[in-house]
C-alpha cells in the first residue's frame, strides 16, 4: 500500500549555491542569492551548500551534470531552472502553513527590469561612454519615482488629505515579495562593483532609493544573504580590466 505525504511535515530542501574564491564562502550570484531570500522568507527550513566552481565535487557532477547554481533538492528531486524553482516555490510553500510572496502590483516586477543590463553595459565600456552612464541613471529615477508614489493601497479616497509621498519600505509595501528578491541583490552587486570600477554612486537625489536599500540592508534576509564586497569586486575584475 502506498503511503501518502504528510502534509505536516517539513519538506527536506536543500539549495545549492555558487562558493566564493576561498569555495566555501557565498559567491557572487544575484540569482543564487534570489533563491536564498525566497526560502528564508518562506520561514521553511533548509539547507544551503556551496559549490566551488573550480572543482565541482564528484557526487554534485553526478546529481546535476552540466548545470551552474543555482540548483534545488525538494525531497530528493531535483530542480535545475531558478524561474521554474522560485515559481514551484511559491505555489507549493503556500499558505496556511508559508506566506505568499508574489506582489500585489506587477509594476513592483516591472521597474527593476533593465537597471541590471544596462550597469552590465555601463561597466563593460566606462569611463569611455556617458551614453551607458545615462542609460542607468534613467534607470534608477524610474526606480525612484516608482518608490516615491503611492501604491493604491496607500491612498485613502474617503480622506481629505492627499498622500503625495509613499512611505512604503519595499518595492510592494511594507513586506519584502519576489520583486525585491530579483532586484536587491542586483542593486547590491551595482553598488558596490560600479563604485570600486567606475567610481559611480547612485547619486543622492534619488532618496527613494536610499531609503529602499537601507530599509532592506536592515533584514537578515537579504542582508545576511549577501557576498562579501571582495566577491563581487572579484567577479567584475577581468570585465572592468578589458576597458
Amino acid at each position: 500500500m502506498a503511503l501518502r505525504p504528510n502534509p505536516d511535515r517539513e519538506p527536506n530542501i536543500e539549495l545549492f549555491i555558487k562558493a566564493g574564491l576561498d569555495g566555501e564562502n557565498v559567491g557572487n550570484c544575484p540569482f543564487c542569492q534570489r533563491l536564498f531570500m525566497v526560502l528564508w522568507l518562506k520561514g521553511v527550513k533548509f539547507t544551503v551548500t556551496t559549490v566551488d566552481m573550480k572543482k565541482k565535487p564528484a557526487e554534485l557532477k553526478d546529481l546535476a551534470p552540466g548545470t551552474n547554481p543555482p540548483f534545488l533538492l525538494y525531497n530528493g528531486e531535483l530542480k535545475t531552472d531558478f524561474l521554474k524553482i522560485e515559481e514551484f516555490l511559491e505555489q507549493t510553500l503556500a499558505p496556511p502553513r508559508y506566506p505568499h510572496l508574489s506582489p500585489t502590483n506587477k509594476e513592483s516586477f516591472d521597474v527593476g527590469a533593465d537597471i541590471f543590463a544596462k550597469f552590465s553595459a555601463f561597466i563593460k565600456n566606462s569611463p569611455t561612454s556617458k551614453v551607458h552612464e545615462k542609460a542607468l541613471l534613467r534607470e534608477f529615477k524610474r526606480l525612484d519615482e516608482y518608490l516615491n508614489a503611492p501604491l493604491p493601497e496607500e491612498i485613502d479616497h474617503n480622506s481629505a488629505e492627499d498622500v503625495l509621498v509613499s512611505k512604503r519600505k519595499f518595492l510592494d509595501g511594507n513586506r519584502l515579495t519576489l520583486a525585491d528578491c530579483n532586484l536587491l541583490p542586483k542593486l547590491h552587486v551595482i553598488k558596490i562593483a560600479a563604485k570600486k570600477y567606475c567610481d559611480f554612486d547612485i547619486p543622492a537625489e534619488f532618496s527613494s532609493v536610499w531609503r529602499y536599500l537601507r530599509n532592506a540592508y536592515e533584514r537578515e534576509e537579504f542582508s545576511q544573504t549577501c557576498p562579501a564586497d571582495a566577491e563581487i569586486e572579484r567577479a567584475y575584475l577581468s570585465v572592468a580590466s578589458k576597458k
